[in-house]
């Protein structure tokens, strides 16, 4: 018994030409519709003939169809289809952009019931009707049928656009121009091919279980970090490109160092403050009741770690004189408190590299290269006093030769990976560098530079570990490096949040951790601009990472952008006014006009509760 047949659903044929010119594809059943009844439809010239070939090949023909409808006209078992074309919708006659967009709308909807899990809807339009960036020339807003932001209203998402090529459809003849049996030019048209979105995130809280000093315990996740908890994407199993390039970086440098892999069962939750580190940029975790380990235990935890002295002046502070430790918690923003846990215990043999992986956390601003969440790579080498520098050396130009390999086997181009530093980054530090900052000293900025961009972007930072805890023999040096970032680069991604998606087409473009260029799988996500306007409370300093991070969590991560439009101050009261810009696009998921506007409302409400502006 053969697989079974692929379902195919033919919508708004004129002359049926074009289901006659399929219905002769191996393994395919071909439907083929039109809205008119057969009388009417077998009055176009060629019609009859198209029909009586269809018949004969065993497809079905069916009359008076309704797009908008399709559930009506299929019994229940006969209504999954794995493909739908409608090739060149019009409402008829001189109808305009907005009633196009309304018939497309309702069609779409109406797909939802009827095609198949993985299926495609392939919608063919004339040059400059879809009003996509592969429209050429491509149409104003007001004069187009915005046929992605349309679809995206459904739960569709534009995932291949390529020319419409009549010439080569044997026996196709396009009709109906204006309703009427004539062609139409079709030069430049374009067939969009949609598939099915992933589904919203859900908004109910979740839980997570951890490791704490010596029990387990539970906490709420928060909201923005909900699909990004437990991933496994540093797993033994996955094919993650993070973890192919963390494996590769580590076969690399075991070539010029022992190596010792020690990530695992790393704490997820620190407890006290990380001194230095603005309180803002930081996730606070309460845990579940009765679940907060003894103040007791936590010492004895604490100064059995000793936890990196620039994270932990104040907890061990506590430690030392007896006082007691707050019971604060809040997820690690960085893999460095676990590496100076082992160098203060002396748990390293010189000259053996100790490698240390596995998500960090940091409240930040939302750019294009900002991550809430990304997967830290932390390596650290106790060597002689004096050979520090050409050790440096030696990693760099060890991580240089795995990067040039695997960037030249995805994309032929060499990146040039630089060391700069410190104090010659300024204006142009990235996020990643800027609260790398915070952590503590910094030798020298680790960048890397593709083209088109061959300055480079901040990828990592090196250090050498602070004097106090310096041998006279020995010198500590770390070089922490951000993998998600690095995946961007050798990949080809150009938004951070696809390394995230719930989406199976991103891992089927990397099978066994092969690294490839990357192909978006939704081309053209519609945007969607919206202004808030609030007074600020009289006599505080307005949390903007807070107001970002609000806005990453109502949105789900479909905020792309936050622009400051204006700052007034207003005379005589002194009361400061705000205004934002704020930009709504997803790169993996459909994303209408309508959730859009509803993920605005919500932002407005939170930032009142949250941050006690007054709205405008």
């Amino acid at each position: 018994m053969g697989p079974p047949l692929r379902r195919v659903l033919l919508l708004g044929e004129g002359n049926f030409s074009f289901s006659a010119a399929l219905c002769g594809a191996q393994g395919t059943h071909v439907v083929a519709t039109c809205y008119e009844s057969e009388e009417e439809a077998t009055e176009r010239a060629g019609a009859a003939r198209s029909i009586r070939h269809l018949r004969d090949s065993g497809a079905e023909v069916v009359f008076s169809v309704d797009c908008t409808k399709l559930k009506e006209h299929f019994l229940p078992g006969e209504r999954e289809f794995d493909r739908i074309y409608f090739n060149f919708p019009h409402c008829g006659r001189k109808a305009g952009v907005v009633k196009n967009r309304q018939l497309l709308a309702r069609f779409f909807h109406s797909c939802t019931e009827v095609l198949a899990q993985e299926g495609e809807i392939h919608v063919a339009l004339c040059n400059g009707q879809g009003g996509t960036p592969a429209d050429q020339p491509r149409r104003e807003w007001h004069n187009s049928w915005q046929i992605v932001a349309v679809a995206a209203g459904a739960g569709f998402i534009l995932s291949q656009v390529h020319p419409f090529k009549a010439e080569t459809i044997d026996g196709y003849k396009c009709t109906g121009y204006r309703s009427q049996d004539k062609s139409f030019c079709v030069e430049g048209a374009l067939n969009h091919i949609f598939t099915r979105s992933t589904a919203p995130l859900c908004s109910t809280p979740v839980s997570c279980k951890t490791q704490l000093g010596s029990q387990k315990v539970s906490f709420q996740v928060p909201q923005v970090l909900v699909d990004k908890m437990n991933r496994g994407f540093l797993e033994a199993n996955s094919n993650h490109p993070v973890r192919t390039i963390k494996e590769k970086l580590s076969a690399g440098l075991s070539q010029a160092f022992p190596l010792q892999n020690i990530s695992s069962c790393l704490p997820l939750l620190h407890q006290g403050h990380p001194n230095g580190v603005c309180h803002s940029n930081i996730f606070w975790i309460s845990l579940s009741p009765g679940e907060a380990p003894s103040t007791e235990e936590m010492s004895q935890e604490l100064a059995s770690t000793a936890l990196f002295s620039h994270f932990g002046q104040d907890t061990d502070q506590n430690v030392q004189e007896g006082c007691p430790i707050p019971k604060q918690f809040y997820l690690r923003p960085s893999l460095l408190p676990h590496a100076q846990a082992i160098i203060k215990k002396r748990a390293f043999s010189p000259g053996t590299l100790q490698v240390l992986s596995g998500p960090v956390f940091r409240k930040c601003r939302i750019t294009p290269h900002s991550m809430p969440v990304f997967h830290e790579m932390l390596v650290v080498l106790a060597v002689s006093r004096g050979t520090e520098n050409s050790c440096i050396q030696m990693l760099v130009d060890n991580i240089q030769t795995t990067m040039t390999s695997l960037h030249q086997g995805v994309s032929g181009v060499k990146p040039s990976i630089s060391l700069q530093e410190a104090t010659s980054l300024g204006a142009e530090l990235n996020d990643l560098a800027a609260f790398e900052r915070q952590l503590g000293e910094i030798q020298h900025f680790l960048c890397v530079g593709t083209e088109p961009d061959p300055s480079g972007s901040c990828v990592g930072v090196i250090r050498t570990a602070p004097d106090e805890l310096k041998s006279h023999e020995l010198v500590v040096v770390s070089a922490s490096l951000n993998l998600d970032l690095l995946a961007m680069l050798l990949c080809g991604i150009s938004d951070w949040r696809m390394l995230w998606t719930l989406d199976r087409r991103f891992l089927r473009q990397f099978p066994q951790g092969e690294l490839r260029l990357f192909k978006s799988f939704s081309l053209y996500p519609p945007s969607y601009v919206h202004d808030v306007s609030f007074w600020v409370p009289d006599g505080e300093e307005f949390d903007e990472v807070a107001f970002h991070t609000l806005a990453r969590s109502v949105s789900a991560e479909m905020v792309v952008s936050i622009q400051l439009r204006d700052n007034f101050q207003q005379p005589g009261t002194g009361r400061r006014s705000l205004c934002y810009r704020v930009t709504f696009q997803s790169c993996d998921r459909a994303l209408g006009c309508q959730e859009a506007a509803e993920m605005q409302l919500h932002f407005r409400q939170e930032i009142q509760q949250h941050l006690g502006v007054t709205l405008r």
